[in-house]
């Protein structure tokens, strides 16, 4: 099968899961959810990019925005964007339509989300932030050493409104979520030649993603689906659902 059909099957199999996600994944009742931002890029670095041949719309860095259900571990929003206040804005209002509960949110300290969270949910949300400090990887000496992440050397938990519960404010499930994305989208790991060429192609490979994770995927901390834990469905699905999701699909 040549690239071109690849791709194309691609595009319809991620403009449906993410008609899927925007249809099934509504009136969440969820208590705890937890936002977190993750970094991969399309067609180049964002460093490489004043010197690349050619680069498409939307080439360099591309953050994926993810709210995730503490509880039911599931996907409740996601967004591909800049690490800006407009995605912040149009995430955290996607998030907010999603709710049909008041929740206790967190978020790590990114500035961009204390106008975000008040213009999405106003006071109808127990919001704290998780402020991380990290200091460098002493340990490590030589080329390594830019590969690895700092270490985190201390967090401060942040009310920001309403009443969040201290020690439930953590972003630990998100962050271990992220783990499981870079298993399974080799787009994400950090040193990778893997990475789509075009921004399109990343946000259909993730839409994709997204619904095999909440609806098709067993999570091991619940043993069912999230789509499942969160009522948002009554079945396992497995691939040929999804297929069958792709091949039912009328753009």
């Amino acid at each position: 099968m040549s690239p071109v059909t690849v791709l194309r099957y691609l595009e319809l199999a991620g403009t449906a899961c993410m008609a899927h996600h925007d249809k099934a994944v509504r009136g969440v009742k969820a208590s705890r959810v937890e936002c977190d931002e993750i970094w991969s890029f399309n067609y180049c670095k964002r460093a490489n990019l004043e010197k690349a041949k050619a680069a498409p719309e939307g080439a360099g860095d591309a953050w994926t925005w993810t709210a995730l259900d503490a509880d039911s571990k599931l996907i409740v929003s996601y967004l591909i964007g800049g690490r800006d206040a407009d995605a912040a804005s149009d995430f955290m209002m996607d998030v907010a339509d999603r709710l049909a509960t008041r929740v206790q949110l967190t978020t790590d300290g990114h500035g961009v989300y204390l106008n975000a969270v008040a213009g999405a949910f106003g006071l109808d949300v127990d919001y704290a932030m998780l402020i991380k400090q990290y200091g460098p990887t002493a340990d490590l000496i030589g080329p390594e050493r830019k590969y690895s992440p700092g270490i985190c050397t201390g967090a401060h938990k942040k009310r920001i409104v309403g009443r969040p519960i201290k020690a439930l404010v953590s972003t630990s499930f998100v962050e271990k979520h992220y783990q499981t994305m870079r298993q399974h989208m080799k787009r994400f790991a950090r040193l990778t030649a893997a990475h789509s060429k075009k921004l399109i192609n990343h946000v259909h490979m993730v839409a994709l993603y997204t619904t095999w994770y909440n609806f098709a995927r067993v999570n091991e901390a619940i043993r069912m689906s999230p789509a499942m834990c969160a009522n948002l469905s009554d079945k396992l699905w497995d691939i040929s659902d999804i297929v069958t999701l792709i091949d039912t699909f009328t753009p």
